[in-house]
């Protein structure tokens, strides 16, 4: 609809004129809010010069829309009191619907960044949406009959935009032999039994859908969008049960194909399996349409439910550019996906690192689930409307810090290859617009390649930064280790000088005053015609684009060192502070240990008199003391077998004091 310029302002009680907001098949339609409650509804109104065939379907759209309660259906409103007289002038009702802001769905798709297709997400959503509605309109009964974008509005909900479809004018509740034969809708989305005059049944919206579904997904219709009717049916009819495109190239040669055709914004994974759906949704057998006898399950809604309810994990392969896309189940961990990414890549698994944009890396017993994307919540995140970039996982090789442009020169699209090759073409105004089109997203995409692996090296240098941080607490720790280990040794040698001195002087003073001073010494611490300047500047931008790349894996490869290196520091600068750490461990045994035995020694000399033991004791504690001394200037490992040799010497000198 085209929105008109209002005149004159008009009141209806609260009610104020905000906007004409366009013609339909029927009449138009204008906007009103209240003064009160700003609640903003849409006021549509029949024009007088219908025929009585088309009376009657208005006044049944009223009926069918009043009776219907569905999220993705356009709901009915009360008529303001007093807005029947003040604007109708024959005798047929007003229709009141609830206003959706975003507008119809062909405003959408004519902006510029859907030149080639909406985006992955947004395709999805519009699926999501409209099949619901339809499947609630078909356990109706009421098949719609001219679903095209011009009647799909936006709605801005709570988290995202709402597809909502709208006119039913023209649909129809199936009668008891669910058989309808009257010809209604728009040309292009219109089955082609409804436009052989056959006999249909709720098929025909599944024809109007995969249309439309196309159209989202490639940015033009499918099927000769520029063709006269005769001449169109007889050639579309000519096409396989599998063919889901058939179109003109720039030399006018029709072509019949059963694949996506290329530019569009989805991943290959999904591009599979939507090529798949839409060859039963654009069966031209209506008997045949819809339905995969083959498959389960077999419906076409059903299996559009399927793929909604996808997990997809998305991986960037810094090594090629290239993105791959997995369908991940609840219980898959990320070893399982590494296994699968083996498969594809030939990276071993043992090789394979991956990271997130924080630069977290992926632990191989955590759930896929964690990066994964599920459209089947109807969440997607947004940004005007739209659903921003896809999240990534970003794969990078161990073994490898040399990163280099490992990929086959971009392919262009169709036309813009047609128009390098002979550039003084003139094109029509369709086919221009449509290489245009190829031009402005091929642009985009270089630029959105760029952004995701710049992504890539941020996560890299994310990384880098996170093992940085470890290694620097690390060789903090292990300074501070090395401090407290030489303090403990210092403690340690200055207490065995401590008890040779102590000794000495024992033997002058006695053995009690000795235990007194030991005991307080000791202590614990832890536009139309020539394209050929559109084209230039496509290829111009494709050239930068790969001279950049060389730059850029020039500093990834940097980049990579620098955390090669890293990491191969971290498992020594660990082994050290581990092997400090043991030896500090190992210092404080051999402490308490000497301790507790030179505590027992002291017991033991204090109650025995007999001169020999003693002569005998204190012979072998002076050369244990000295020998002690001697071995705690060499190693920690000599150190501990001293301290075997101290237990075996004190158990034996409780054998000798016993005995």
């Amino acid at each position: 609809m085209n929105r008109v310029p209002l005149q004159q302002q008009q009141s209806c009680g609260l009610w104020e004129l905000k906007e004409r907001l366009g013609t339909g098949g029927f009449g138009n339609v204008t906007r009103w809010q209240n003064k009160e409650t700003e609640e903003q509804i849409a006021i549509k109104q029949c024009r007088q010069e219908l025929s009585e065939r088309n009376k009657e379907r208005w006044c049944l759209e009223i009926q069918i829309i009043k009776r219907l309660d569905h999220v993705n259906v356009v709901a009915a409103r009360e008529v303001p009191e007093g807005m029947q007289k003040l604007m109708v002038t024959n005798d047929l009702p007003l229709l009141a619907m609830e206003y959706c802001q975003g507008g119809d769905l062909r405003k959408y798709l004519n902006l510029l960044e859907n030149c080639c297709g909406m985006r992955e997400g947004s395709v999805l959503i519009l699926l999501c949406d409209i099949s619901s509605a339809l499947t609630y309109l078909h356990k109706k009964r009421i098949i719609h009959r001219d679903l095209k974008p011009e009647n799909i509005v936006l709605q801005q909900g709570e988290k995202r935009l709402i597809h909502k479809i709208i006119d039913l004018g023209y649909a129809k509740q199936l009668d008891q032999s669910s058989l309808c034969t009257s010809f209604v809708g728009t040309l292009q989305y219109l089955a082609p039994e409804l436009i052989e005059r056959q006999m249909y049944t709720v098929t025909v919206d599944y024809w109007s859908f995969g249309t439309l579904v196309f159209e989202c997904i490639t940015g033009f219709r499918p099927f000769l969008p520029s063709w006269q009717p005769v001449p169109w049916h007889n050639k579309v009819m000519l096409k396989g049960d599998n063919d889901i495109v058939v179109y003109e190239n720039l030399t006018r040669e029709v072509h019949f194909s059963k694949h996506l055709p290329q530019p569009n914004n989805l991943n290959s994974l999904l591009s599979l399996k939507l090529e798949r759906w839409l060859q039963l949704m654009l069966k031209w057998s209506p008997q045949e349409r819809g339905k995969d006898p083959g498959a389960t399950p077999s419906d076409c809604f059903s299996q559009l439910e399927v793929i909604l309810q996808l997990k997809l994990v998305h991986v960037l392969n810094m090594m090629s550019a290239k993105i791959l896309s997995y369908s991940v189940s609840d219980d898959e961990t990320v070893a399982d996906l590494q296994l699968r990414i083996e498969k594809d890549t030939e990276i071993p698994v043992a090789d394979q690192e991956l990271l997130l944009e924080a630069g977290l890396a992926l632990e191989p017993q955590a759930l896929a689930m964690q990066c994964a994307i599920d459209y089947s919540s109807r969440v997607v995140e947004q940004k005007n409307g739209r659903r921003t970039d896809l999240p990534l996982v970003f794969l990078f090789v161990r073994s490898t810090c040399s990163y280099e442009p490992q990929f086959a020169p971009r392919t262009l699209p169709e036309n813009i290859s047609y128009v390098q090759s002979d550039p003084k073409i003139v094109l029509a105004y369709r086919p221009l617009r449509r290489t245009c089109g190829q031009a402005w997203h091929t642009i985009r995409s270089l630029k959105e390649d760029w952004q995701r692996l710049q992504q890539g090296q941020k996560a890299a240098i994310m990384s880098l930064l996170r093992h940085n941080s470890s290694l620097s607490k690390q060789k903090n720790d292990m300074v501070s280790m090395y401090q407290r280990l030489m303090a403990k040794l210092d403690f340690f040698t200055t207490s065995l000088h401590i008890d040779m001195d102590k000794y000495q002087e024992q033997t002058s003073t006695g053995i009690g005053t000795m235990l007194q001073k030991l005991t307080l010494s000791l202590y614990y611490q832890r536009c139309s015609g020539d394209s050929q300047e559109v084209v230039r500047l496509v290829v111009q931008a494709v050239h930068f684009y790969e001279r950049k790349l060389r730059d850029f894996y020039t500093h990834l490869s940097k980049t990579a060192l620098c955390r090669q290196r890293v990491m191969e520091l971290l498992p020594k600068v660990e082994g050290v502070v581990q092997k400090m750490a043991e030896s500090e461990q190992v210092l404080i045994r051999l402490q308490e240990k000497r301790q507790r035995e030179l505590w027992n020694l002291l017991k033991v000399a204090c109650v025995r008199k007999h001169e020999r033991l003693s002569r005998t004791f204190e012979s072998r504690l002076q050369s244990l003391l000295h020998d002690t001394i001697q071995e705690s200037e060499t190693s920690m490992e000599v150190r501990r077998s001293c301290q075997l040799w101290l237990i075996a010497f004190f158990r034996e000198l409780y054998v000798v004091t016993v005995f």
